[in-house]
């Protein structure tokens, strides 16, 4: 039996007749589909625009910040660091979401801060780079194209009580000596006649040994970069006349008056703005006497000096003496000014050329008076080595009638000279070795105190190369014998040594401040440097967070000596010349010292060759 075909629905029913319920269908899809546009443009145009807390989630919010991102300026987002998208960091979905205004968007100063949507991540943010006051001053270094670009000082402007009042009363300037004339020709004193051709025909002045105070000020008068803009200024001087302070009082008067100009004068600057900038770390001064008389530690009346070099303001300023302290940070040495002060270049390599052709008949020679009261100094001995040598010239010196009074003969011995003897004097230094190398001739030193923990701006840092160091036990305990240490050096080694020195000489003397060298550098061009190396480097310290934590100050002698890039110190060979004498009562050296000074004071009388 065949089996039967499926059953035809009603659907292929129609589609077999004529074609009418087919179109009737399509007409009802046409209707359907403008019912379902109609209804969306509906809902799009008359409820989304009237709800637009009602818009995406991911549009409007998104969109608003990263547009706002845009318009900050270029300099603002130098240091903005990008922020990392967290999925993690989404709103918790309780929170209703709030529209985006723009005022309440943060500020540049806002967004430069960093702001970490992943805790993990905070301490890996750079912090924005941090302002000082003296960032102007450290910008101009990098001006190529300015000769003074990080050279710039600037000279405060002082009441006259404390400069130019005390040289209108220079006649109290010293208990000893009518100072009057030695102020003149702005601070070298009369002029010399050449009666005996020692010295060259111009630039010789009679010099006292504590005129540096005025000296440096009127030098500093013709300083090429000084400026009247403190904010661009690499260090700012002082032009107080700390050393002619002092010596007005120092015999005779209370405590009270001795500290009197130097509190006003701590007072003063405190007071002004250019003093917050570094606290005083960026100014120094110039006291042209040893720094015992500005280091009393007590307020006895009996003590000596007074304690501007211990007021906590100077403390953080720098002062150039002519001799400094080895166990403390803010004295620096400096030359004592000699009888030249040359006008010119021409005038000192004249000199030079001169001192490089004189027959020098003494092997070595001595200039100076015994200390008999001091049972530590070599000086007997050497005064009596130098007495039973044929080939030592001595000049002795006293009170009274002495040639040691004469520049002329101090200066034709040490022309005559191939060695000179510098020993201590009442204190480590002495006015005699700058004399002396300015004749060419070759200092021998006793004490590292004398000249090579002193004068390290000005000094070579290997003494070998233009001194001879013979140490004070080798004569005080050994008797050893100069004129045979001396005699062993050869010709050949001679010449370059003095040679050495010679090339020194510009850089050991102070300029006529009248006028200015061309190409030379003079002490108190060295001196200037010294002290904008010195600031700019701390300066660049505090920029990149080094601080001096292990700084140990009764060390200071030694971290003068130190190599570049060096920071610590340790056990030194010349230890035992510098072990500080300590006083019962406040642990310091304050007694030794103080006695050091008032040595030196009353030798003033002998006009301290």
């Amino acid at each position: 039996m065949r089996r039967r075909g499926p059953a035809s629905g009603p659907l292929e029913e129609m589609e077999r007749s004529n074609g009418k319920p087919q179109r009737s269908r399509l007409c009802f899809l046409a209707s359907l589909s403008a019912l379902f546009w109609f209804l969306i443009f509906y809902f799009h145009f008359m409820v989304l625009s009237n709800n637009p807390a009602g818009q995406p989630e991911t549009s409007g919010p998104f969109r608003s910040e990263t547009s706002d991102a845009h318009h900050i300026s270029k300099a603002d987002t130098v240091n903005q660091p990008k922020q990392p998208v967290s999925f993690n960091s989404k709103p918790s979905n309780t929170q209703p979401k709030q529209p985006v205004s723009f005022n309440s968007m943060p500020s540049n100063a806002q967004l430069k801060q960093p702001v970490s949507f992943n805790p993990m991540e905070s301490n890996t943010k750079t912090p924005p780079p941090k302002t000082f006051p003296f960032t102007r001053a450290l910008q101009t270094i990098q001006n190529k194209s300015d000769p003074c670009g990080g050279r710039y000082i600037y000279v405060h402007e002082l009441p006259p009580r404390f400069n130019d009042d005390m040289l209108k009363d220079c006649k109290r300037l010293s208990l000893w000596t009518n100072m009057c004339k030695f102020t003149s020709n702005a601070g070298l004193g009369p002029p010399l006649e050449n009666v005996d051709g020692v010295f060259s025909n111009t630039g010789w002045y009679a010099t006292n040994q504590f005129a540096v105070d005025v000296i440096f000020r009127n030098r500093m008068k013709q300083y090429e970069c000084l400026t009247s803009d403190s904010s661009i200024a690499a260090a700012v001087f002082v032009p107080f006349y700390a050393g002619f302070d002092i010596s007005r009082y120092l015999w005779g008067y209370n405590i009270s008056v001795r500290d009197s100009a130097s509190l006003a004068l701590v007072d003063w600057l405190e007071k002004r703005p250019e003093w917050n900038v570094m606290g005083g770390r960026d100014h120094f001064l110039v006291a042209g006497r040893i720094t015992w008389d500005f280091r009393r530690l007590t307020e006895f009346e009996a003590d000596w000096g007074n304690k501007l070099l211990f007021l906590p303001a100077a403390k953080n300023m720098s002062m150039l003496v002519v001799e400094s302290s080895p166990w403390n940070a803010n004295d620096f040495g400096v030359p004592y000014p000699t009888y030249f002060h040359p006008a010119k270049d021409a005038d000192v390599f004249l000199w030079q050329d001169r001192m490089r052709k004189l027959n020098r008949k003494w092997l070595f020679s001595f200039a100076g008076a015994p200390r008999p009261d001091n049972p530590k100094s070599i000086r007997g001995q050497i005064i009596d080595q130098c007495k039973k040598s044929s080939v030592c010239k001595l000049l002795e010196c006293d009170f009274g009638e002495s040639k040691c009074h004469s520049p002329s003969s101090i200066m034709q011995m040490f022309q005559s000279s191939l060695f000179c003897l510098q020993p201590q004097g009442d204190s480590y230094t002495r006015r005699s070795a700058f004399d002396s190398m300015l004749a060419g001739c070759i200092p021998v030193f006793f004490h590292p105190g004398s000249a090579y923990t002193q004068y390290t701006w000005h000094l070579p840092r290997n003494f070998s190369k233009y001194s001879v160091f013979i140490p004070e036990d080798d004569i005080r305990k050994r008797n050893v014998s100069i004129e045979e240490r001396l005699s062993r050096i050869s010709p050949e080694e001679l010449n370059v040594m003095r040679e050495q020195v010679i090339s020194l000489i510009p850089r050991l003397i102070y300029a006529d401040p009248r006028s200015r060298l061309e190409t030379l550098k003079d002490a108190f061009d060295v001196a200037v440097q010294a002290i904008i190396d010195k600031v700019t480097k701390l300066r660049k310290d505090i920029v990149e967070g080094h601080d001096d934590s292990d700084f140990i100050e009764e060390n200071s002698w030694k971290y003068a000596l130190l190599d570049e890039g060096q920071r610590t110190v340790g056990p030194h060979e010349w230890d035992p010349f510098f072990s500080k004498p300590k006083d019962a009562n406040n642990g310091d050296s304050g007694g030794s010292s103080a006695e050091v000074a008032k040595n030196s004071w009353k030798n003033e009388q002998r006009n301290q060759v």
